[in-house]
Order: C-alpha cells, then structure tokens, then sequence
C-alpha cells in the first residue's frame, strides 16, 4: 500500500478511535498532521491486538498474548527498518519512522507495556504507575515530539512530551477503573489500595466506594500535574504544532476534570466531553498558542528513562 493510501486509513483510524485526537490533529500542519495520523494508526492497532479491541472498544480475551507480543515487536522491527510487513498500520508506523527518523527504543518501550498487561501485571507503587504510564503513553509522546521536529537528543522537551502522556494516561486509567476491573485488571497502585483499606482483588467493593473515589482523584490531580508540565513544553514547538498540543492537552484534560467533578459517576458510565467544549478549547487553544507559556521546573514530578540509546 502507498504512502496516500496509507494516509487514509490512518484518518479512518483515528476518527474512530479518538474523537478528542482526531479533532487536535487537524490543527498541525498538513505533513505533520499525516504523520501524527500514520504513527497514531500503529498505536491503535497494536494496542487493539494487546488487547482483543477495535479501536479501543470490546475488550476480549487474547488467547496466546506473549505470541502476540512477539508477532508485534517482529513486525515494528521490519517495518522500522524499511521493509514492507503486508500489514498497514506497521507499514504506516514504517513510512513515518523512516521520514522522521523515531528512535526504535521508543517504539519498544511502548510494547514493553502491552507486555506488561500480557503478564498479568500490577503496579506495586506510585512510581511504577508512572513507569507503566511511560510505556504506553509517554514513549509515544516523546515519538509524536519527533515527528512535530523535536530532535531524539532534547531531553528536556522529551521530558515535557512525555508529561502529556502521562497527563493522558492517568486520566485514561481514572475514566476506566470499573471497565478494567471487570477486565480483571487493575493500574491503582497496591500501596494506595492498602492506604485506603482496599482489597486489590475487589476494588468495586460498595463499602469501598467513597475511598475508592478518592483514589480516583488522586489520579485526576496528578493528569492535571503532569498536564501544566507540558504545556511548557509546547512553547518549543512551532506555531501550528503548539495549538495542536495545547488543544488535545485541553480537550483530553477536561477528562479528567469531568472526572472528578462527577463525584464517583465516572463508576457507572463513561464520561466523555462534548464537542461544544473541544471547540471551545480549539479557540482556546489558539489564544494560548500566541502567548508562551513561562519556564517551569518539573521538581517533584517522575521523569521517564533519559539514557540515550541506540536508535
């Protein structure tokens, strides 16, 4: 498949599976919103195939995980390296890998989290919370920095790329706690669950549930955290590209604040937000990108691995 049909599929892709994503991108620059759709559309499929969903909804149980695992560490490595895979999504990950040079260690630290979830894993303390953040969102913050032309060696704007991830992630995990816990999975760390006097094993616990909502929270301020962090990071970026981010940082960070201003609802039903407010945020977003944001420090929040590898 060419580069334009590729292309294609990508939008597909993202407009069915993230709403949110999908109306930010359209903020970037015309090559720069086709590769963001191309490197979304592999992160898509391969969290799809982790975890028996179409475009993140229906979760179902993979039958032989590690096989699949290794089916997509195979196909990333092939397609990173310039070969066709027969397969769109990798050969899309292929395409912008090539043109924009993505480190492969980042393409693995995602996988390494699906493999996480594969082994049944659960965090233990905040810190692998964020460790297991990193892996499925903020390694692809830092790929989607590379393809707005942060260079692989910018640390610090790295740092500040990985900190939407993480922003994004923490708001995913807060929006889905009852859905992973009929899925028997749970992301809550086991040192707050002992805090707030929660069996790990039955999180839904009714007599639980107004501690459970506090963890829930918990989660809520710390996306809004990490999303203050890299708004400062958007400054570096160039004008169009810093709408776009500033945009989703919005849009997916009122998640978050949904969340906590449900009250626990967020238990029962999926919030969403509505496209009223993710164009109001566009507009938003646009006043904001005309005005860089001041230097912040980022004492006291989890930084990702930082060695420089081999690309």
């Amino acid at each position: 498949m060419n580069r334009t049909n590729l292309v294609i599929h990508a939008r597909t892709s993202i407009e069915r599976g993230s709403k949110s994503f999908a109306r930010a991108s359209k903020l970037f620059a015309k090559q720069t919103r086709e590769r963001a759709w191309l490197l979304y559309y592999w992160c898509r499929a391969c969290d799809d195939l982790a975890d028996g969903q179409d475009h993140g909804h229906g979760m179902s149980t993979v039958h032989n995980p590690e096989k699949t695992i290794a089916a997509m560490r195979m196909m990333t490595a092939r397609a990173h390296g310039g070969e066709q895979t027969g397969n769109p999504p990798f050969d899309a990950f292929g395409v912008v890998a090539q043109e924009c040079h993505i480190p492969k260690y980042f393409a693995d630290d995602m996988i390494d989290g699906f493999a996480l979830d594969a082994h049944g894993w659960r965090p233990e303390s905040e810190a692998d919370l964020f460790q297991y953040c990193y892996h499925v969102a903020g390694a692809v913050g830092c790929m989607m920095a590379v393809v707005m032309g942060v260079s692989a060696r910018d640390q610090e704007i790295l740092d500040r790329a990985c900190d939407l991830g993480l922003a994004f992630q923490l708001a995913n995990i807060a929006r889905d706690v009852a859905e992973d816990a009929q899925a028997g999975r749970c992301y809550l760390p086991k040192t707050w669950l002992a805090e707030a006097r929660i069996d790990p094993d039955h999180i839904m616990d009714p007599a639980r549930r107004d501690a459970l909502i506090l963890l829930i929270n918990r989660l809520c301020d710390l996306a809004g955290e990490y999303e203050i962090s890299a708004r400062v990071g958007a400054s570096s970026l160039p004008f169009r590209s810093r709408w776009a981010v500033l945009a989703a940082a919005g849009i997916y960070g009122d998640i978050a604040r949904e969340i906590k201003k449900s009250d626990g609802a967020s238990l029962d039903r999926r919030i969403y937000t509505g496209k009223g407010k993710k164009l109001g945020w566009i507009v938003k977003a646009f006043g904001q990108a005309l005005i860089k944001s001041g230097r912040t420090d980022r004492q006291g929040l989890w930084t990702r691995p930082r060695a420089i590898r081999p690309a």
